[in-house]
């Protein structure tokens, strides 16, 4: 498996098992009576009998090239545990809780991860639109364990993956879609046992490459805004510059996801702070805990993982300062070089300077709309929501940046221009207006 793959589906699994636990992690706890947020594909009747979700998930997405494309369909499928004590001769009975000794367990819905690979299909013969079935069959495990044991049942998952590609201005607009097929219910507990749970896409293509939907270049902008989405998303996955993997989630992300390397394991809980969550699991009396180990494997690990944290890996949880502009954009004064030192003035230039604002990358010549918001005066509030051409980017000596402009409408347009006197505004004071394609070392 190569490494751009892997971290595609280390973002999967955080979109498959997110929501999969909430805290305070008990099977008591209210929140948990009612999880499964994100990507349900309930069976058909369940949405509009109020107890399910929509039966389909859909998304379009552009390829570039006539290539070959694998689709991985990947889910949840609900597996009801069911704790049972040991009668003897009188055989077993259901229980709430089963207790023995230090362990204990109790009924509860877990879930089984599942992953369906179809293709690859050629994206030329995909203008004939395909449907393939989505199935997993249902099942019963049982497990001894000391004073009873652990009844698993799995309902059947039955759904229909339809895929189409059309020509779109040199592109092939590819459609997707996932319908649950199963039997109409409109009782709750069937209506989830019978759904795809975290259900997303990973979708790879040979001999192409896929089109970023939020920077798309000049050309496949219509294209782009012809897309329509359903409960989903598709952002390019894998390494940044890669595009050869994609992945639709319920769950919007931006283009490249990655785990925060200062996130050690998984939470669950619904995009919630990780040290927060953190702090919440040590501040849980040793009865909860306990009642949280008995609930789920994946919640005693975290119960686990709280308890033994060193002083450092939490400390790491409390955040990292990035320069949110981005490296090499402005350079650094040389070292040994104080500031005031006119060889200090080599180090920058502000006519070729520049800095990234949403990612895009802003200097002289580029356009901005302007958004002040900084301690803003009647004349900043003048220029509110007007264009302006970028003339220069500046960095004070307390390394706070500013964007040189002049107003294009302005009646003197021209004039600053002729005496040096330009309009100052921070970055997150301008929205560009030129998506350029960015890279660290000035290059555009």
């Amino acid at each position: 498996m190569t490494p751009d793959w892997e971290r595609a589906r280390a973002i999967a699994d955080a979109v498959l098992y997110e929501g999969y636990l909430l805290y305070p992690y008990r099977a008591t706890s209210g929140k948990n009576q009612s999880r499964w947020q994100f990507g349900v594909v309930g069976p058909p009747g369940a949405s509009n009998a109020g107890v399910g979700e929509d039966d389909r998930l859909s998304a379009q997405f552009l390829v570039d090239g006539d290539g070959e494309l694998t689709v991985i369909v990947r889910f949840l499928q609900l597996q009801h545990r069911s704790a049972e004590r040991d009668l003897g001769e009188r055989g077993f009975e259901p229980v709430a809780e089963l207790t023995n000794g230090l362990r204990s367990w109790v009924t509860w819905d877990e879930a089984v991860e599942c992953e369906l690979s179809f293709g690859p299909f050629d994206l030329i013969g995909l203008a004939r639109p395909r449907t393939v079935e989505v199935t997993v069959a249902d099942s019963r495990d049982t497990e001894g364990v000391d004073g009873g044991r652990l009844i698993r049942t799995r309902a059947a998952i039955n759904a229909e993956l339809d895929i189409v590609a059309e020509p779109d201005d040199g592109l092939h607009k590819v459609s997707l879609s996932i319908s649950n097929t199963g039997a109409a219910t409109t009782d709750k507990d069937v209506a989830i046992a019978t759904s795809l749970i975290g259900t997303h896409i990973i979708a790879k293509v040979i001999g192409g490459e896929f089109i970023s939907l939020l920077d798309p270049p000049d050309a496949a902008a219509g294209p782009v805004s012809r897309l329509v989405q359903h409960r989903c998303f598709p952002v390019l996955a894998g390494r940044p510059g890669e595009r050869d993997l994609l992945l639709i989630s319920p769950i919007i992300l931006y283009d490249h996801p990655a785990i925060a390397e200062q996130s050690d394991g998984a939470l669950y809980d619904s995009t919630e702070i990780d040290e927060i969550l953190t702090l919440r699991v040590m501040t849980m009396t040793d009865e909860e805990k306990a009642q949280a180990r008995a609930t789920d494997p994946r919640a005693a690990a975290i119960i686990d993982r709280c308890d033994s944290m060193s002083p450092e890996t939490l400390q790491q949880l409390h955040g990292i300062l990035r320069d949110p502009h981005g490296p090499g954009l402005i350079p650094e004064i040389p070292s040994g070089v104080d500031w005031w030192d006119p060889l200090a003035d080599n180090a920058v230039r502000p006519d070729v300077d520049a800095v990234l604002v949403n990612g895009v990358r802003v200097a002289a010549g580029s356009r901005v709309r302007l958004r002040p918001c900084r301690r803003a005066d009647a004349q900043d509030i003048f220029f509110a929501g007007r264009a302006a051409r970028v003339t220069s980017v500046h960095e004070d000596v307390d390394g706070q940046r500013y964007v040189g402009v002049i107003v294009e409408d302005d009646p003197d347009f021209e004039m600053p221009d002729s005496y040096g006197r330009y309009l100052y505004f921070a970055p997150d004071e301008v929205e560009p207006l030129d998506a350029r394609v960015v890279s660290p070392d000035r290059s555009s």
